[in-house]
């Protein structure tokens, strides 16, 4: 039997997100807005709410919803555009709040980031101290509030991250793990968007417990590899580290239709709206890339993926005329479109963490 002096120290694991902050920033610096339903984004008829504040969230506005629907939702909803170097630089000023408590920090976007304090460096006595510490710093600093979720792994984390937002911290210690995750509705893990938790609702599970009742076998018939995570998730269980260097690998957004398209007309709509939120996520973490590549899922499930490759997509405007192109080079289509997706990849050298992701809409 190893000696208990080789075995490693229980995880302490802080999953810290921002509230609201692109929409906080913007009422944080100008004063009119607070109280108000803001939006960030644009505006026009194919614009894309980038965020929303508290305020408007009351209304059922999301980020990555059309304007018009979000305007529809709350007829008062002030929108601003964003300014991505404003929340470059206020990302900075809490990274190098983490960076004071752990050299393990892993950031998933400008607004959220995983820490590992195992290591108790300044010596607060319990990961829940040093949580609380980071927000009381962040407000301190720069006038934002931050919630803030404390585990023995990442997927416990991020979900105690947004159990009692906004402002809240919530610490889930290893004997409440199963429960906790257990208690929950499936469609909040990470990792399980609307798609895949209309799957699980058809096959009756809708909570943490009902997962943890179906054999991995039953897991993998129907959702393949991803069955080993969901096992685990169901359990408790995450040995995943926290990385503090991320490899950039792509960015985008897709979107699946409650009516598959077919016209011309509607398909390049639908890709506008798409791109549009693909872009706010590229914007969001720096991203510059040398592919974008355009995904078509058709009606009988088969799906398609064609790309095109520059030097470098420095801007919107390329971004989108390539992907226009793309999909133009397979009009007519020979069955409609329940699925489109647009993303960059390639990542070119110098960029910040840009994280492997989809939006979905």
């Amino acid at each position: 039997m190893a000696d208990s002096a080789d075995t490693p120290p229980q995880r302490k694991i802080i999953h810290i997100d921002m509230d609201a902050f692109f929409a906080s920033v913007e009422q944080r610096d100008d004063p009119t807005l607070r109280g108000k339903p803001v939006a960030v984004g644009g505006s026009r008829a194919r614009g894309v709410v980038a965020a929303a504040s508290y305020e408007a969230r009351a209304f059922g506005v999301r980020s990555a919803m059309p304007s018009v629907t979000a305007l529809r939702r709350c007829p008062d909803l002030v929108f601003v555009p964003p300014r991505f170097e404003a929340y470059r630089a206020v990302s900075a000023q809490i990274r190098a709040i983490f960076e004071d408590y752990t050299d393990l920090v892993e950031p998933l976007s400008l607004d959220e980031a995983y820490l590992d304090v195992t290591e108790d460096r300044h010596g607060l006595g319990s990961a829940r101290a040093i949580a609380e510490q980071i927000r009381a710093r962040i407000k301190a600093e720069t006038q934002l509030t931050a919630s803030a979720g404390v585990s023995y792994n990442k997927f416990i984390a991020k979900l105690a991250s947004d159990q009692n937002k906004p402002d809240g911290l919530c610490v889930i210690a290893p004997r409440h793990g199963a429960a906790f995750v257990a208690s929950l509705p499936v469609k909040r893990f990470h990792g399980v968007g609307p798609v895949t938790a209309r799957r699980m609702a058809a096959l009756g599970i809708e909570t943490g417990a009902d997962l943890r009742e179906r054999p991995l076998a039953f897991l993998h018939a129907h959702f393949g590899s991803y069955g080993d995570y969901l096992y685990g998730a169901a359990r408790g269980v995450d040995h995943r580290p926290v990385r503090s260097e991320r490899p950039s690998k792509s960015v985008g957004a897709e979107r699946t239709f409650e009516t598959d398209l077919s016209a011309p007309a509607d398909l390049h709509a639908a890709l506008d709206r798409v791109g549009e939120a693909a872009w706010v996520r590229i914007d969001r973490h720096s991203a510059r890339g040398r592919t974008v590549t355009l995904k078509l899922r058709f009606s009988d499930f088969r799906t398609i993926t064609r790309a095109r490759s520059l030097s470098a997509v420095v801007d919107r405007d390329a971004f989108f005329a390539i992907g226009h192109a793309l999909l133009d080079a397979h009009l007519p289509l020979p069955l409609g479109v329940r699925l489109l997706g647009l993303t960059l990849s390639g990542m070119v050298e110098g960029d910040s963490e840009a994280v492997q992701a989809t939006l979905p809409l």
